[in-house]
């Protein structure tokens, strides 16, 4: 050993008094140029995602107060939630906590929130909703990355934020947006635990599967069958390893989903407010009744099941004739068809692309988790005969992402030795480009050209991308791929700016532009006007009663809360039909003066389909009666519009009535 590997080995000690050296921080195999490199990685994908998060910003912010309250039915009870903590609890519609939403009350809790934050304002209602958009934006660019990688990353995002029903509803006051991003989160937990197997990313997606639950009950549950899937394929470890981590999610779902139900089914009923919608004051029959089973095979609110396929549903009025096309019909297709096909090709073309990879390739385990959400999604919405909006549809929008980001990027990839690849992605991105053309036609005052342009910027396209890749130059190829991708974006993107230019308005918004330029459905199907007049005689005569006035519907009574300040009593729940109050109850709450004005009709009238005291209209009828009867009518400005063209309401004051 020379005095120098004596030196190396065994460093001379420091002088007393003086600090040791601090060894460097960099390994010894890491040179400058791979730091430069490393950083830079970093540096881009930061950029990256700051860019489709300031993308989902413009859309879903800008503006934002264009439609008021939007569904005052949310609004109304976001400001219940603000003024009394009881009310934010079981997701009452008033803060006199009369009777709930027919939802659980997650998405209100955010709501309420920034009520509770900012003061009543549409502004303050539908900003947690936009905020929501923005993270599950960036929340699937983070997840995408990790399996396909930065460009696959970003397409996924910019298809997620430009799709038409996500425009809609991240600038909504529905509780949709919150159940996309919990689950949206809940894959990408999923993603990080397919990695290494640690329970711990397991246990946190199945909690947001449970938060997802107590946003909107069993929706939640459609993303299951692809979580279970890919963890027992692509989960690393043996199987029972994987048998155990999945027990171990269920228990974490049933719990998380479960506590708040089972506090509400425990608590005595004269103790909360009645569960809106259900037919016997009960969470469970909500569940599996009206918001659950009822969705799939039929049901209203407190109504019978009708058996499955026996016909079109009550929703057929909002989501079309159940079928295997209703994705692409009149009310779904402007929502969310623009690029299932091209989602479905880039699915199949994954699948086989990695058929002999290993069971824990990343790349394998997202096509299954992404292609097996899409499919799920797909066959349930299109033949549910129940209520079946077309907004619904934003569940499908990260999943398409993800398959057309990973796909285009994987054909991409694959162009350079294979000619067929090519050829795939030529094709893909022609027939997505001609699919929006049919779209487009649907509504032919809006933007005229725009299609037949699409149709032809991705044929010229097309035309290079078949090309062997070694014969043409690679900017001409990647400014062709750029051309084809604008072409089959350019119809979503034109129909998510019209969303969000636009006043949505109602139970059932529509995307897209409104239908005075073509299109086949209206801009809202639900609204109230009521005359300033009414609030202020309401307001200065309500005295120390806990309710401004009675209404049946929550139509009627949402616009009156909102405007009041003050809880209204919602007779009948959202629809007027729920089995509360009877006359009975009625009476008594008039006679301890916890009530003194009710306003009679406005959602139908006396003679309605159904209504407070039972269905089919007997009780509505003898509530008028009596209100009409037993109560002095009272004229004060123009009283309240019917929604939907229903009869206006005539208000009554009930103080000391008999």
């Amino acid at each position: 050993m020379t005095a120098g590997d004596h030196l190396l080995s065994h460093p001379p000690s420091q002088p007393e008094g003086l600090p040791a050296a601090v060894p460097e921080a960099r390994p010894a195999a890491e040179t400058p140029t791979a730091v430069t490199a490393r950083l830079g990685e970093a540096g881009w994908d930061r950029l990256a995602l700051a860019g489709v998060t300031a993308l989902a910003a413009v859309l879903y912010l800008w503006n934002l107060t264009i439609s008021g309250f939007a569904n005052t039915y949310y609004a109304m009870a976001a400001q219940a939630g603000a003024a009394d903590w009881r009310a934010f609890f079981f997701g009452s519609l008033d803060a006199g906590n009369f009777i709930t939403l027919d939802k659980p009350p997650a998405a209100t809790w955010l709501m309420s929130l920034s009520v509770r934050a900012f003061g009543l304002s549409s502004w303050a209602v539908l900003l947690p909703q936009a905020l929501l958009g923005m993270a599950s934006v960036a929340v699937l660019y983070l997840a995408v990355r990790r399996s396909f990688g930065r460009p696959a990353a970003i397409l996924a995002a910019i298809v997620l934020a430009i799709t038409p029903s996500a425009s809609l509803i991240f600038r909504y006051d529905n509780p949709d947006a919150l159940l996309t991003f919990v689950l949206v989160a809940a894959a990408w937990a999923m993603g990080r635990g397919l990695e290494d197997g640690r329970l711990r990313w397991v246990i946190l997606g199945a909690g947001l599967v449970g938060l997802g639950f107590l946003t909107k009950y069993l929706q939640a549950y459609l993303v299951l069958p692809a979580f279970a899937a890919v963890w027992l394929v692509s989960a690393p470890g043996s199987v029972r390893r994987r048998l155990v981590g999945l027990s171990v999610a269920g228990v974490i779902v049933v719990a998380t989903s479960g506590w708040w139900v089972a506090i509400v089914q425990l608590m005595p009923a004269s103790s909360r407010p009645y569960v809106g919608g259900s037919a016997n004051n009960s969470v469970l029959d909500l569940i599996f009744g009206y918001d659950g089973l009822g969705r799939i095979f039929g049901q209203g609110p407190g109504g019978g099941v009708a058996p499955f396929g026996s016909g079109p549903g009550p929703g057929s009025g909002f989501g079309g004739v159940p079928g295997i096309v209703r994705m692409f019909n009149a009310q779904f297709g402007g929502e969310i068809s623009w690029l299932i096909p091209l989602a479905l090709l880039a699915l199949v073309v994954g699948l086989v692309v990695h058929r002999r990879a290993g069971r824990t390739d990343r790349r394998l385990a997202a096509y299954l988790l992404w292609g097996t959400w899409l499919v799920v999604h797909i066959v349930v919405f299109s033949f549910m005969s129940g209520i079946a909006h077309p907004y619904y549809s934003v569940m499908l929008a990260p999943a398409i992402g993800v398959l057309v980001g990973g796909g285009m990027a994987e054909l991409w990839r694959l162009r350079d030795r294979r000619l067929l690849a090519g050829v795939v992605l030529a094709a893909g991105l022609v027939g997505t480009a001609a699919w929006a053309f049919v779209l487009l036609e649907r509504v032919p005052l809006f933007l005229p050209g725009l299609g037949i342009a699409a149709v032809a910027a991705a044929v010229f396209a097309g035309l290079v991308l078949v090309l062997p890749a070694a014969t043409v130059d690679r900017r001409v190829q990647r400014m062709a791929l750029a051309l084809g991708l604008v072409a089959a974006l350019a119809g979503s993107t034109a129909f998510t700016i019209a969303t969000t230019t636009r006043a949505l308005a109602g139970g059932d918004p529509v995307a897209g532009p409104l239908a005075s330029s073509g299109g086949p459905r209206l801009v809202g199907d639900f609204g109230t006007t009521t005359d300033t007049a009414l609030i202020d005689y309401l307001v200065a005569n309500r005295g120390s009663a806990t309710w401004v006035v009675a209404a049946q519907g929550s139509g009627n009574a949402a616009s009156i809360q909102l405007a009041a300040g003050a809880p209204v009593l919602t007779m009948g729940g959202f629809s007027g039909t729920d089995a509360v109050p009877t006359m009975p109850e009625l009476q008594a709450l008039i006679a301890s003066s916890e009530l003194r004005f009710v306003l009679v009709g406005g959602v139908g009238g006396p003679g309605g389909q159904g209504g407070p005291g039972g269905p089919g209209g007997s009780g509505t009828r003898k509530i008028a009666t009596w209100v009409s009867s037993a109560c002095t009518a009272v004229s004060v400005g123009t009283t309240a519009s019917g929604t939907s063209g229903g009869p206006a309401a005539a208000l009554y004051d009930c103080a000391g009535a008999s």
